[in-house]
């Protein structure tokens, strides 16, 4: 209640605010994110968002002042930099152009605006950043409890062959209790004598790592920092600390490290090994006082280490925790650590130390047991109820060496219990008690994906078996990154419903430090899962920090020839089209162009331009004629053969189809960018690559292309290889033999985006309709059906390995661009003008959706009621929409309750509305 009051409040205030000015800037971000604790640039980006109670409102002018301190900033006294007024309605990626940033230094902004009608508004919200630390100014110093060297671990990876071979695993047994794969415990006391002002950490604990002071937890981190190709980049992560953390006299700095992706082990399943070296630690604080002074604590000889309870982690195979090791109060002030060992100077990782500006994976929702079975006696088998990406949390209690195994699976076997055989087999995590009272205990550094708990010889809630210890409690926690969402989507139909919850559990299991395929037999991030559920995902997440550090594995992952492989960070080399697949790579090209399409941001094309041309080139090395052999193709299309390489298309057809709009993209980038040589290049070499595919694969007596299957039909339509002329034949073949397959897909992984939206954009949303609108297999559907909490990798989930995939969930963009009909316009990247063309398809009654573009929020609603079609509309402040109407030309439209006149489209034969900001309600007879 305290909690709503206080939103009231805040509302009440921002009318107030808002009804002075008319216009007021709110949700102001430095290079994409609120209050930045590591900005590199050295002129940053500033952005805002704009409100306002009035409708039809432009920003055409505004001021910024950056200062040195939040005083000067409060008194108006920019004096980093006074932009002076700036007449222009642009408020999104305005450059920093004040006097020259110091590093490690932390900046305040404001800005206000001018409207349209020359009215000035109040000034904005307070913002502030802080620049990141150059290397040499973080001179860092890696410790922990052996050096590489003395390890004898394996060196990583080879390029030839994969490193999963029986050799390489035999290096690794037996490993996870010597200190080149032990969880160990660091500590640093230190003193404070003095009132502290602030202080800020820079760390990165590799793998992944907790760090504590005075005994609390710093952050809400899991798996910090976010994973890398270690030997190019290493992340670390900045943390401001307030004085409250700290007491006068003796702290205590306390690290707790684990293994993660940097350092791999064989005991249990795995997918790889892979070691860039033992654990290791990196530690800057640098504590200024209220006297001005300053103090600079630095992981060096002077830290201790001891091996912590965690006895095995591994990020394939899961962990184990002995309670009876816990040494009281490690990480707090008082603690004798006589018995502990002075740390060694570790070999520094190869990659080059980056702030890391991709928000953290956290721990977003907890679920209860939902159902619980006792197979026999002292044997339980838990439903937590939903399929997820996490780790269990315990609460125990029983004598001291008795040992608790949790198993987790995402589905059972026939006998009920769990079934690991599909996902990865042996994990599990081990609990040895302490006996003293109540246990309770989560995970660290280990997850899993999962639905099922099993727990053998334990009493459940009761102590009926004096030899078994007690399960007291059980949840399960759902970790995914916290980036945030960008959207929802509802309409009357509950299979689309449904899909969309599927689809989006999938894709939250699956975000993690990297878009992963599944979350427990690979934790593999497959790059052509980015692009083709790219807008699915843009729609649904927040991605304006998260995609720039995707880009950043891809530029990392690339190699001297241009090849971008096919999982980024490539901890493991697969070898063959498994590294090597076209559509795979060619993220690398598409990415930076839908991060220009959905934020307005060109940055990604610019620092990345050589990298899209590199892939290109090397498409082109691989060529004979302008046609591409090689790769997946159409991966796991739907049919009675068994899934995996394309079987229903040529997977020649896939992979020029591919080098061709890779060629494109990069040619569009070149006249953006105006790089007129590389436009000419690449322009002319999208046309031969174009002419050669329709020689190769086209029939024009049969206006086919290819094998005359859905994928070769639709993809040639997608990327307008088709000649004009051609179009309407080749569209036509493509609808027949979906109803031929009785309005069944038979795309795979590749091909199903290109399907759906070439129905979409060219107006056969009815057959989209059809072909979803069911529950059998290949469906969404049959899905739900089945009983399952996520989507699966293959549609008759009985025959795929994960449960956990969002691999197949292209329609997300269908629901939110047709069914609601939220658009973007190309030509004015960002959602500063947009289309609202909603679909009525069906028997369906209603469609709502809202996504938080840069500017703001869009929503469109729409219902069927009482012979009327009603539509409502949000427009954020600073810009524009086309509202394209799908009724009829002579329909009467009323806006806000009064008649209006519209103009037609005459293409889309649609009444159409342009309107400018505001929430207008439209009404129309049917």
């Amino acid at each position: 209640m305290k909690n709503f009051k206080n939103i009231l409040l805040g509302l009440s205030f921002l009318i107030t605010f808002i009804s002075n000015g008319q216009i007021l800037p709110v949700r102001l971000t430095t290079e994409m994110a609120e209050n930045p604790l590591a900005v590199i640039e050295n002129q940053p980006k500033f952005s805002w968002q704009l409100i306002s109670k009035e409708s039809d409102v432009s920003q055409v002018a505004y001021l910024i002042l950056v200062a040195s301190s939040e005083e000067k900033l409060n008194n108006d006294d920019g004096d980093i930099w006074n932009s002076g007024r700036v007449n222009t309605d642009k408020n999104l990626h305005i450059v920093y152009s004040g006097k020259p940033l110091k590093s490690e230094t932390k900046y305040f902004w404001k800005v206000k605006v001018w409207n349209q009608l020359g009215k000035i508004s109040k000034w904005s919200k307070t913002a502030s950043f802080r620049t990141a630390s150059l290397e040499s100014d973080l001179n860092p110093i890696w410790i922990g409890a052996i050096t590489k060297a003395d390890s004898h671990l394996p060196e990583g990876r080879n390029y030839h062959t994969a490193t999963f071979n029986r050799e390489k695993k035999m290096s690794f047994i037996n490993a996870s209790d010597s200190l080149a794969r032990r969880s160990i415990m660091l500590r640093k006391p230190f003193e404070v004598e003095k009132a502290v002002k602030e202080a800020v950490v820079y760390i990165s604990g590799l793998g992944h790592y907790e760090l504590t002071i005075n005994g609390k937890k710093v952050g809400n981190s899991q798996f910090a920092p976010l994973w890398t190709d270690y030997d190019k980049t290493v992340n670390y992560n900045v943390y401001e600390l307030s004085a409250k953390e700290f007491q006068k006299g003796d702290n205590v700095i306390g690290v707790l490290l684990g293994n993660g992706m940097y350092n791999t082990l064989a005991e249990r399943y795995t997918k790889f090994f892979v070691s860039f070296g033992p654990p290791t630690l990196f530690f800057k604080m640098k504590i200024k006082y209220n006297d001005g002074s300053e103090e600079i604590i630095k992981s060096d000889r002077t830290w201790k280490y001891s091996k912590s309870p965690i006895t095995y982690n591994s990020i394939f195979g899961g962990e184990d925790y002995n309670a009876n090791l816990e040494q009281k109060d490690w990480n707090r002030k008082g603690f004798k650590d006589r018995d502990w060992k002075k740390v060694v100077i570790q070999e520094a990782p190869k990659g080059i130390l980056r702030p890391q500006t991709a928000p953290p994976v956290t721990i977003q929702k907890q679920y209860e047991v939902k159902t619980v079975k006792e197979l026999k006696p002292n044997f339980y088998v838990f439903d937590m109820g939903q399929n997820l990406s996490g780790f269990p949390t315990i609460k125990v209690k029983g004598k001291r060496g008795q040992t608790i195994r949790v198993w987790v699976a995402e589905g059972l076997n026939e006998e009920g219990t769990i079934a690991q055989g599909r996902s990865g087999k042996p994990y599990y995590y081990d609990y040895t008690l302490k006996g003293k009272d109540v246990e309770e205990w989560t995970p660290k550094f280990s997850f899993y994906g999962y639905q099922y708990v099993q727990i053998e010889n334990i009493n459940y809630k009761e102590d009926k078996n004096k030899e078994f210890p007690t399960l007291v409690d059980l949840k399960s926690n759902f970790i995914y990154n916290s980036a945030g969402e960008a959207g929802s989507f509802a309409c009357s139909n509950e299979i689309f419903n449904k899909t969309h919850e599927l689809i989006n559990n999938s894709i939250k299991s699956n975000f993690q430090s990297v878009f992963t395929d599944c979350p427990q037999r690979e934790k593999l991030g497959w790059l052509e899962e980015i692009q083709l559920n790219g807008p699915s995902l843009m729609f649904n997440y927040n991605l304006q920090t998260f995609l720039p550090a995707t880009m950043q594995n891809i530029s990392d992952s690339q190699r001297e020839n241009g090849l971008i492989p096919t999982i980024v960070p490539e901890y493991v080399i697969f070898g063959g089209d498994f590294t090597d697949s076209p559509e795979w790579g060619v993220t690398g090209v598409i990415l930076p162009w839908m991060y220009y399409e959905y934020y307005g941001d060109a940055s990604l094309l610019e620092k990345y331009f050589p990298v899209m041309k590199n892939y290109v080139d090397y498409l082109g090395t691989k060529a004979t004629n302008h046609i591409v052999s090689h790769g997946l193709g159409d991966w796991y299309d739907y049919g009675t053969h068994p899934a995996g390489y394309s079987k229903n298309s040529p997977i020649a057809l896939s992979a020029t189809s591919h080098y061709y709009y890779g060629a494109f993209l990069v040619a569009k980038a070149s006249k953006l960018l105006g790089k007129t040589e590389d436009f000419e290049k690449y322009n002319t070499l999208a046309s031969e690559i174009k002419t050669a595919f329709n020689a190769a694969f086209f029939n024009e007596e049969t206006k086919q292309y290819g094998t005359s299957s859905q994928f070769s039909n639709a993809v040639p339509i997608f990327m307008d290889i088709v000649e004009p002329q051609y179009k309407e034949a080749v569209m036509q073949n493509l609808l027949a033999d979906i109803k031929e397959k009785g309005d069944r897909l038979t795309t795979g992984d590749v091909g199903n985006r290109y399907l759906f939206q070439t129905l979409a954009r060219n107006g056969e949303n009815e057959t989209m309709y059809r072909m979803h609108n069911h529950y059998d297999a290949p469906g969404y559907g049959f899905q739900i059906k089945f009983g399952l909490t996520t989507l699966t990798e293959q549609w008759d989930p009985r025959k795929g390995n994960s449960w956990n995939h969002f691999m197949l969930g292209q329609i997300e963009e269908w629901f939110y661009q047709s069914l609601a009909g939220i658009m973007s316009d190309p030509e004015k990247p960002g959602f500063k003008h947009f289309f609202i063309q909603p679909e009525v398809v069906g028997d369906m009654t209603f469609a709502k959706a809202d996504y938080q573009s840069v500017y703001g929020k869009i929503a469109s609603s729409w219902e069927k009621k009482d012979g009327k079609f009603i539509l409502t509309v949000q427009i954020p402040v600073n810009t524009t929409a086309t509202i394209k109407l799908p009724v009829a030309k002579n329909s009467e439209i009323k806006m806000d309750g009064k008649r209006v006149r519209a103009g037609f489209d005459e293409k889309a034969q649609k009444p159409v509305l342009e309107l400018g900001s505001g929430i207008y309600t439209i009404e129309c007879t049917i």
